[in-house]
């Protein structure tokens, strides 16, 4: 009998259904939207929410015990200076969680995700469901930069060539 038996198996052991769980919230706290089944959006739902409780506290704690859960570790291979500060800004996905996220759900009290259920998928009829976040807002991105108008500026970009084409058809 599995009475007080409340996880959900989904056919799966114990590692690789920890392992799944934490990259759907990573890819859940990355991208703010997933489609999935809804038996794993279920199961995802508490994880994330848990997650995003600790990033709330933003302790030194609680971001370990974020990364342990996820499975989050930095970059394995060297990067360049510019491709770190990408996957800072991209990747991370416990700076996303603690600078972004948790932020957005100061005054909420529970309930940060959403469960929207959708049609069954063709090959095997599994109820097919999206995680998303509940009022979440993604900060605004930062203005672009005009094109470069004279010759000064198309040099330091390194385009040159178009700003003395545009010359000399003036």
């Amino acid at each position: 009998m599995r009475h007080l038996k409340r996880t959900a198996k989904l056919g799966r052991t114990f590692e690789h259904r920890n392992a799944m769980l934490s990259n759907l919230v990573c890819s859940l706290i990355k991208h703010k939207r997933v489609t999935t089944t809804l038996a794993k959006a279920k199961a995802a739902r508490s994880v994330a929410e848990k997650i995003v409780t600790l990033g709330k506290r933003g302790t030194l704690l609680s971001r370990r015990l974020v990364a342990a859960r996820l499975h989050a570790q930095g970059p394995t291979v060297q990067f360049t200076k510019e491709e770190r500060r990408k996957w800072r800004r991209e990747g991370d996905v416990v700076r996303i969680l603690f600078e972004e996220i948790a932020p957005a759900f100061k005054d909420r009290n529970g309930g940060y995700t959403r469960i929207v259920k959708m049609e069954q998928r063709p090959g095997d009829a599994a109820q097919r469901a999206i995680l998303e976040w509940v009022d979440y807002t993604a900060p605004a991105p930062a203005a672009e930069e005009a094109a470069p108008e004279t010759e000064a500026a198309a040099v330091e970009t390194g385009k040159e060539g178009e700003a003395k084409k545009a010359e000399a058809k003036a």
